[in-house]
């Protein structure tokens, strides 16, 4: 398989060389490979929200090198950053961030906007996207007048539009009951089953357990990395 991210002894500090410092990462060094489904696992404070934040271009490591399909992330400026975000991650947060103001569609399209499709084929690719998360008939709906669940499904539906070849879930169930967290899941494997690389972020180790891969994270280093055995793939 090739590779499609990799960390080599990466460290992302706060307040350096200052009695306040902190290594949210600590010499981490990860390869995942196209087709994976990982979950990066740890409780408040391990650095996984930091880990995410530099795997998907949000942050850049204070040292260390991050490859991202083989590009030097380090040596790319924010405008070519941003594009790689909008063209290779599709993110979906526990909070959703939806923007309360736009309908269902027009949440879906942004990030067609962002990467200058036309009218007719961003509208063609929403509409697909949200076909698929079950949400043909709310597209006029606003987030407020919409579940938690649903919310989240607009999110995923926002997420996969531009058909990403990463998707990074944060917490993306830690909103959401857990039927409809169950669901979320299975719709996640579906997409790696697709082909999809999936990375998931969770503090929860009910969760992680239903990876193909676990990767544990304690105090900024990479503790455990280990493949397990599913029932989905």
């Amino acid at each position: 398989m090739a590779k499609l991210v990799e960390l080599r002894n990466v460290y992302k500090i706060y307040s350096e060389g200052l009695e306040s410092e902190v290594r949210a990462l600590d010499g981490v060094s990860l390869t995942i490979h196209k087709g994976e489904f990982v979950a990066i696992v740890g409780q408040s404070g391990s650095g996984k929200s930091t880990m995410m934040n530099v795997l998907g271009c949000l942050d850049i490591p204070t040292r260390g090198d991050y490859y991202l399909e083989g590009t030097d992330v380090r040596d790319l400026s924010d405008k070519e950053l941003s594009r790689i975000r909008n063209r290779e991650i599709g993110f979906i947060f526990q909070q959703y961030n939806l923007i309360q103001t736009l309908t269902v569609l027009e949440n879906v399209e942004l990030p067609l906007i962002y990467q200058g499709v036309n009218f007719d084929d961003r509208r063609d690719m929403a509409l697909e996207a949200l076909d698929r998360v079950g949400l043909s008939a709310r597209i006029k709906h606003k987030p407020t007048e919409m579940s938690g669940g649903q919310q989240q499904r607009v999110a995923i539906a926002r997420a996969i539009a531009t058909k990403p070849p990463i998707i990074m879930a944060d917490e993306p169930t830690g909103a959401l009951d857990s039927r409809t967290g169950h669901e979320v899941l299975e719709f996640l494997q579906q997409l790696n089953r697709e082909g999809t690389t999936v990375i998931l972020i969770t503090h929860d180790n009910g969760i992680a357990a239903t990876a193909r891969r676990c990767v544990r994270l304690t105090d900024g280093r990479i503790v455990e990395d280990k493949v397990q055995e599913v029932d989905w793939y």
